[in-house]
Parts: structure tokens; C-alpha cells; sequence
């Protein structure tokens, strides 16, 4: 386990090969190296269908001739590195011009790294993880009503990243990810309902226990049986909170540096317009401990930050790299994503939805005739002109209550008027990358017989 979370070679590594990638004649170059170690079990009918275990050290180089660039990677990290820079070098020459290609400010970079706690380095045994994944499948089997499981799985990680730069920038980090899920099947033959559950983390303290999980997948299953058809209407929608995140998500994509510089995002004109209501805030904050895309810095080396992207309901910014900054005229906002056989592209972190005031019981108390959707299916979302439909199942809300079970509907309208028309509750919990409260949604249509 010691040489798994010790970094030293790969970061030597990678210093030799910027130097080697100057000496073979690049301006710059970066260099990003990634470790990964993964063990998962899966079971059904309380037996082992799967086991696995993986481990590998990757690593990529990037370099900078001109305003040309190449990007080489390998896993064989042992051998002769100078033909690996000669050979990118080689095809940066003959890649065309990029104008906004380069490494990320110098001033930009991160002088320090926070102590962000990414790391549990006890990774469990495959005994371990097989009692886990038993243990959940077992306890969503208990629930009255459920006639089967689809499996239920448990998995854990360590990650690490090195980056290494001519610019003079050194940093690593390791991660580690623990989690467990489970499927469960409720009814018999044609009448059945499946549903599930999972707790991620990135310490073993902070995971729910196997038999929570198990329970709630089981029990959420059994709710969905007997559902009913409803009418095409348009009512309010009220998002359950593990649903609700996708909304944020539809945000993120659409406010991404990318998008918005192909302008190919139906936002590309909004930025300090206001979308949402006043008083409604999304954070990105890369520096929440123990927070699930936490980091210390991005993947060309910036420090990162707490960022409020809607504030009081305005846009504030795009998540921006360097290279979609510079193309747009603006500064990075640490938000470069790196693997390594690509150039770094922007992407969220931690993102959430701050809390309502109002509890999700009292967002649905006044609803004559609406819909609280738990599920949703398909990515029937236009990231060009904002219009949104998707297939949901829930439960109907009659006069402020939760009552029988829908399925097989559709919900549509478009993201702009549901931004606008959108109420947080009180119920945030960070367990995910993304997160958010229950949401109400005002004037949706529901297709459905």
C-alpha cells in the first residue's frame, strides 16, 4: 500500500520528461501523470457475480511549438522517455496554429496546497467489500414487497494526479472513493417496479450503512407499484432532491468556457443577466473538504476557488481553462479538467444549489394538482436553445400531498423559463458533485395519455 500512495517516481517522471520535451525543442510543455488503483464487487441473490481489481499508472505530455501543440501518452513508464518527447515535438510542428494555445498564467498558478482531506488510505479487502454489497442486497430483499434484486455492488479507490510544468509548477494529490448501491424489483410479472439506491464518500465514516441503503432501495420500489396514467396538463413540478441536481448539472453545461466560445449554448448571451430568482445562489467550490471533485488545484496547475456562478439569482461567470479564456477575452477561473491524452477542458467541481427556507413538505402544500418527480429518463435537453423533455415517474400531488404513483410520462418546457420559476427547499446534503434541494418548478407541462 506505501508505494501506492507514494509519488515521488511519477513526479520525478514527469519533471525529466518537461525536461526532456524542451531539450527535444518545445517552447513548453506540461506534463500530467495519473495513478489508479480500484477494487468492486458485485452480487445477486446473495451470491458473487463479479469481482475485480485494477491498478495503473498513466501519463501524458503536452507540448507548445509556437502556438502549435501535441499531446502523446503512455503507460509504459519505464522506458526510454526521450523518444516520447522527440515524437511529440515532432507532430506539434506539422499540427495546425492555435492562437489561444498555451500554458495557464504564471501568476495564476498555486503556491500552496490547501489541506482539502481527499485521502482514506485504509483501502478494504475484497472480504470487506463482499459483506458490504451482501449486506445492502440483503436488506432490500427484506422489505415487504420486494420480489427480487438486481444486484447490488460495492466499490473502492484511490486516485492520484501529478502535474509538472516548464513554467516551474509542481504539484500531486491522492484521492481515495468508497461507495455501495443496490436495485431492488418490486411486484410480480408484468406489474413490476424497480428502483435503487447508493451512498458514495470519500472516507468509509462518511458512508451510510449497507442496510440504510438496502432499505431505502427497497422501499422506493415498492412505493412505485400500481402506478397510474395522467392526463397532459401543465402544473407545477416539484423535483425530488436526488433528481433535482440534474437541473444545476443542464446549468453547467450550458455556462461551460467550451459551449459558450462555439457558441453553442442558449446562454451564451445571458452572462450578469438575471436567470433565477433573487436571493437563489450556485457555489463551485473545489476546496470543500472531503468534498467529492475537491482538489487543490485545476489540471494546468491553477489554484482554485469558491465561486459563486448564479449570485442573487444573476450570472456572474462561465467556467472557464485558459485556452477558452483567452478565446473569449477573459481570465481562467481554475476550472481546467485534464486526462492524459487531451488537452485540459473546463468543467464544474463541487457544485451545489444553496437551500431554501421553505421545507419541501410546504413547497408541495399549496399544489392543488401537480407532479414530484423522483426518477428521471433520457437527455432530452437542447443545450442550443435551452428546450427541455424528459421522461419522469413520481408520485401526483393532490391538494399539497404526495399520493399515487405515475409513470411513463414526459415533463417539457424550456431551461430559461424553468431557471426563472424555480424555489429551493431547505433540504441540501452533500453527498454528491453535484447537489441540490428539493425544487419546485412552476408551469411545466406533463404529457402524458
Amino acid at each position: 500500500m506505501s508505494s501506492l500512495l507514494d509519488q515521488s517516481a511519477l513526479s520525478d517522471l514527469a519533471e525529466r520528461l518537461v525536461s526532456a520535451a524542451r531539450r527535444a525543442g518545445a517552447d513548453a510543455a506540461d506534463v500530467v501523470a495519473v495513478r489508479s488503483m480500484s477494487s468492486s464487487v458485485g452480487v445477486r441473490d446473495g451470491a458473487v457475480e463479479q469481482s475485480e481489481r485494477a491498478e495503473s499508472d498513466d501519463i501524458g505530455l503536452r507540448v507548445f511549438v509556437g502556438r502549435r501543440t501535441a499531446v502523446v501518452s503512455t503507460n509504459d513508464i519505464a522506458g526510454d522517455i526521450a523518444p516520447l518527447a522527440e515524437r511529440a515535438v515532432a507532430m506539434a510542428k506539422v499540427a495546425p496554429e492555435d492562437k489561444f494555445a498555451g500554458l495557464a498564467d504564471p501568476a495564476s498558478l498555486a503556491r500552496t496546497q490547501p489541506e482539502l482531506d481527499l485521502l482514506d488510505p485504509d483501502l478494504p479487502s475484497v472480504a470487506v467489500l463482499e459483506d458490504r454489497a451482501l449486506r445492502t442486497e440483503a436488506a432490500g430483499l427484506a422489505v415487504k414487497g420486494v420480489s427480487m434484486s438486481e444486484g447490488a455492488s460495492s466499490y473502492a479507490s484511490i486516485g492520484g494526479m501529478v502535474l509538472a510544468t516548464s513554467d516551474g509548477f509542481r504539484g500531486a494529490y491522492l484521492v481515495s472513493h468508497h461507495g455501495f448501491s443496490m436495485s431492488a424489483i418490486a411486484g410480480e410479472g408484468t406489474a413490476m417496479e424497480t428502483d435503487y439506491d447508493y451512498s458514495s464518500a470519500l472516507h468509509v465514516a462518511d458512508l451510510e450503512s449497507p442496510e440504510k441503503v438496502g432499505r431505502t432501495a427497497g422501499e422506493r420500489a415498492v412505493e412505485r407499484l400500481n402506478p397510474r396514467k395522467v392526463e397532459t396538463t401543465k402544473v407545477p413540478i416539484v423535483y425530488d432532491k436526488r433528481v433535482a441536481s440534474s437541473l444545476i448539472g443542464h446549468l453547467a453545461g450550458a455556462i461551460n468556457g467550451s459551449a459558450i466560445a462555439r457558441k453553442t449554448s442558449f446562454l451564451r448571451d445571458k452572462l450578469g443577466a438575471c436567470l433565477f430568482r433573487q436571493g437563489i445562489r450556485i457555489i463551485d467550490d473545489p476546496l470543500r473538504k472531503r468534498g467529492q471533485r475537491s482538489r487543490p488545484f485545476d489540471g494546468e496547475g491553477v489554484a482554485g476557488k469558491r465561486l459563486a456562478l448564479i449570485d442573487d439569482g444573476v450570472l456572474t461567470t462561465w467556467l472557464l481553462d485558459s485556452a477558452t479564456a483567452r478565446e473569449l477575452g477573459l481570465t481562467t477561473t481554475g476550472h481546467a479538467n485534464r486526462g492524459v491524452s487531451s488537452a485540459p477542458s473546463p468543467g464544474a467541481t463541487n457544485l451545489y444549489l444553496e437551500a431554501g427556507a421553505m421545507s419541501p413538505d410546504g413547497l408541495i402544500a399549496d399544489i392543488k394538482d401537480g407532479f414530484y418527480v423522483t426518477s428521471l429518463i433520457g437527455m432530452g435537453v437542447n443545450q442550443v436553445t435551452g428546450d427541455y423533455s424528459r421522461g419522469a415517474s413520481g408520485f401526483w400531488i393532490e391538494n399539497g400531498k404526495k399520493t399515487y404513483p405515475v409513470s411513463e410520462v414526459t415533463i417539457a418546457g424550456n431551461l430559461i423559463d424553468m431557471f426563472a420559476n424555480l424555489t429551493p427547499a431547505n433540504d441540501l446534503e452533500f453527498r454528491h458533485a453535484v447537489d441540490a434541494p428539493t425544487v419546485r418548478v412552476e408551469g411545466l407541462t406533463v404529457a402524458g395519455r
